[in-house]
């Protein structure tokens, strides 16, 4: 699964850090994500979604 997490966080000029403060995570689990190496769980997914305002399916796709 592919995602445009990346491009939405440096959009709003947050760092992993902080975009891991607003979600609750880690730094490290902000990076796996952005690069792939980690899907989210669903509820984390829907966080992400409403945290940048845009509908799941625009930020995780499959190609």
């Amino acid at each position: 699964m592919r995602n445009i997490v990346k491009e939405l966080r440096t959009q709003r000029e947050w760092s992993q850090a902080t975009l891991a403060d607003h979600l609750e995570v880690s730094r490290q689990t902000v990076n796996a994500i952005e690069t792939g190496r980690y899907d989210p769980s669903l509820p984390l997914a829907f966080t992400i979604s409403k945290l940048f305002e845009k509908p799941i399916e625009h930020i995780f796709f499959v190609d």
